[in-house]
């Protein structure tokens, strides 16, 4: 697991990190496996225990903070994986995820975490919360 040193974001406003794993399985797999919102509490620990249901569109679960709603882009071919979370404020929340082919039966997965309003402490702790889930979607891919 590793991650990049911190570079502006989009809107100059604040800093961006990408926290990645490289998992031993084909990209197309933990793709799959990670895009199915279902499978999002086995390996992301803010849902934990969450049940997921499906809103038209979206999917809905609970979280810490309450009631979230995730959506996902189209499933595609490059292994992009970009949700937005809807916070119970309305806040909307995107996270851009790649899951990237590196060679047969392996793959990368980068998860770009933007600071947005955040304290440097807070954005550090979010970073760290991203890489735990990354660790245990490497264990639960990897494990079959």
């Amino acid at each position: 697991m590793s991650e990049s040193a911190n570079i502006p974001d989009a809107a100059g406003s604040g800093a961006s990190r990408h926290i990645d794993v490289v998992i031993e399985r084909p990209w197309r797999e933990v793709y799959d496996y990670a895009a199915d919102p279902r499978n999002l509490p086995r390996w992301a620990a803010g849902l934990a225990g969450s049940e997921v249901q499906r809103e038209v569109t979206q999917w809905s679960m609970n979280s810490p903070m309450g009631r979230v709603l995730v959506s996902f882009v189209p499933e595609n071919p490059y292994g992009v994986l970009d949700h937005t979370v809807t916070l119970p404020t309305g806040e909307s929340v995107l996270n851009p995820v790649r899951v990237m082919d590196l060679e047969e039966g392996r793959c990368e997965v980068v998860f770009t975490l933007r600071r947005g309003t955040m304290s440097e402490a807070e954005f550090a702790q979010d970073a760290a919360a991203v890489a735990e889930d990354l660790a245990t979607l490497k264990e639960r891919c990897e494990a079959g």
